[in-house]
């Protein structure tokens, strides 16, 4: 049975939202770099990339036009299955994607995905439907790279109504400038 992650980046009081100042995933820092080495470990374990409609566009726009991509997120999107929940994407222009229309079926269309024969499938961005997952437990672990600043406002992963407990910590790995990797199973 295949698990499902969540993969985000977030900054130490909780925001996810990316205002452009705090995370890169493109930049040739070494911290970049050690994240990236990560990023390719992490991809190497999963088949399904899970996200929906406005994070799909933003990366259908952006990830396949890369050229030289040291990240190596071009090609890890390029080879997995991708699905993006979403009402109203018709054609989704990149191969290899599943539309899922969500709604009051989305906890059967994931459980069915989560059925199937295959490895991990990650969610990354997609808040609404991160705390979504996470409302109805679907969600398997929690993999967090928490960044060493503090922004006060923006979209949060885990919603103020929302209570999740026990988790356990696998991993705990500290990057240069301070960036760190906590990974929890639920």
């Amino acid at each position: 049975m295949r698990r499902l992650v969540i993969t985000q980046n977030t900054t130490l009081d909780g925001v996810v939202e990316n205002d452009g100042t705090w995370f890169d995933p493109t930049g040739d820092t070494q911290r970049e770099r050690e994240l990236a080495v990560v990023t390719r470990e992490h991809s190497a374990a999963s088949d399904g990339f899970l996200v929906g409609r406005v994070t799909f566009e933003e990366m259908r726009g952006f990830w396949p036009n890369q050229i030289d991509d040291r990240t190596g997120v071009t090609d890890h999107l390029n080879r997995v299955q991708k699905y993006v929940v979403s009402s109203t994407v018709a054609d989704p222009g990149w191969d290899g994607t599943t539309i899922l229309r969500g709604g009051a079926g989305l906890a059967s269309e994931i459980r069915g995905l989560l059925e199937q024969d295959g490895t991990d499938i990650v969610l990354t961005g997609s808040i609404t439907l991160a705390h979504e997952l996470l409302r109805l437990g679907l969600v398997d672990e929690l993999r967090l790279f928490v960044y060493p600043v503090v922004l006060g406002t923006g979209r949060r992963l885990f919603p103020a109504d929302h209570d999740l407990r026990d988790l356990t910590l696998e991993e705990c790995r500290v990057f240069t400038g301070g960036v760190t990797l906590l990974r929890y199973t639920t």
